[in-house]
């Protein structure tokens, strides 16, 4: 896998609106200036691709301009870094449009989360090490100021990147009922936060390694029936899921790890981190999924890290996918075994 480049003072990064055109609608556009301060803070320039603001209406019309935008970016050896706005629930349109050798052959940092996900799929597809996290809207232009959490991991990853990283879990979260909601009047609101309980081992022991690779699960309904699902080698990766704020029920959770018993991958993978679930009553209820879904599957030895901060409940860190990762289920720590960037 190809890693990008850390991001430096004096660099450009572009933000895109690969899903959904939230970002350039009237009641939000603001957040698109409050990012640009927050990166003008680290001496970084940010920009927005030719659609990027363009609002929800044209960017669902026009995937073909959102891949344009995805490729110039690429493209463009002026941008460092490629930040997605926010997720959605199409980003798998752009497929058709992708050129893969223009990823591989102008590796830069990538970041986004969600829907982002078939994007991020489209990444390891081209071999490009990718971020999952750090969506502008979200993340970069949090109301107040970038929480602590996230502050440190886009530090720790893209800007200064450390040997090896221990990824602590947050002592702090916010379900999704407990979000500030986007709007100008709310600019100076902080989401309402308790106090968090630390990573849990729901099966496993000892020490396991492997490159992480994953997502958001409702996503992986649409990269199922692609290539970009089944053209990954899965053997000895370390899989991550998260659940969006869509609630599905634990049911669905449940099928689909049927599905990747099935389909062969839970034979192959050596562990699996799960993200905390966006609403509260998902928290136990998923976790009996997981040690149902595996029993059937005979892999009650295989390690499971929960309650990661990962995905769409609040905070989330930046996670490197293609990169090797140690999860030691006698400690609960989670590890990051080398550099997040060059």
């Amino acid at each position: 896998m190809i890693k990008p480049q850390r991001l430096k003072k004096g660099d450009k990064a572009a933000v895109v609106s690969l899903s959904s055109g939230s970002l350039g609608e009237e009641k939000t556009i603001h957040k698109f200036d409050i990012a640009k301060k927050r990166f003008a803070e680290y001496g970084i320039e940010l920009v927005a691709m030719p659609h990027a603001l363009a609002g929800r209406k044209y960017v669902y019309e026009n995937p073909t301009a959102r891949a344009e935008d995805l490729m110039q970016a690429f493209s463009d050896p002026g941008i460092k870094a490629i930040i997605c706005a926010i997720g959605g629930d199409d980003t798998i349109r752009l497929l058709p449009y992708i050129d893969f050798d223009v990823i591989r052959n102008n590796p830069k940092i990538f970041t986004g989360y969600s829907d982002t996900t078939s994007n991020h799929f489209m990444m390891h597809k081209a071999g490009l090490v990718s971020y999952y996290g750090g969506n502008l809207m979200c993340d970069f232009a949090e109301y107040v100021e970038m929480n602590p959490y996230f502050k440190a991991s886009f530090e720790n990853t893209l800007l200064n990147p450390q040997p090896t990283l221990d990824i602590p879990c947050s002592d702090f979260y916010a379900y999704e009922c407990d979000k500030v909601r986007w709007g100008i009047e709310n600019v100076n609101r902080k989401p309402t936060v308790y106090k968090n309980t630390g990573y849990e081992i729901l099966q496993g022991h000892g020490k396991v390694t492997g490159e992480l690779i994953g997502g958001c699960l409702e996503v992986f309904t649409e990269l199922t029936y692609t290539d970009l699902w089944h053209g990954v080698d899965w053997e000895g990766k370390l899989l991550l899921i998260e659940t969006s704020e869509d609630d599905q029920g634990p049911d669905f959770l449940l099928w689909n790890l049927r599905g990747m018993a099935a389909g062969g991958v839970l034979d192959r993978i050596n562990g699996i981190v799960v993200g905390k679930p966006d609403y509260e009553d998902r928290f136990e209820a998923y976790k009996q999924i997981y040690r149902k879904a595996l029993h059937e599957a005979g892999k009650d030895d295989l390690p499971v890290l929960y309650n990661v901060n990962v995905g769409h409940a609040y905070p989330i860190g930046i996670f490197p996918l293609g990169l090797r990762y140690e999860i030691d289920c006698d400690n609960k720590k989670l590890t990051l075994l080398e550099p997040a960037t060059e």
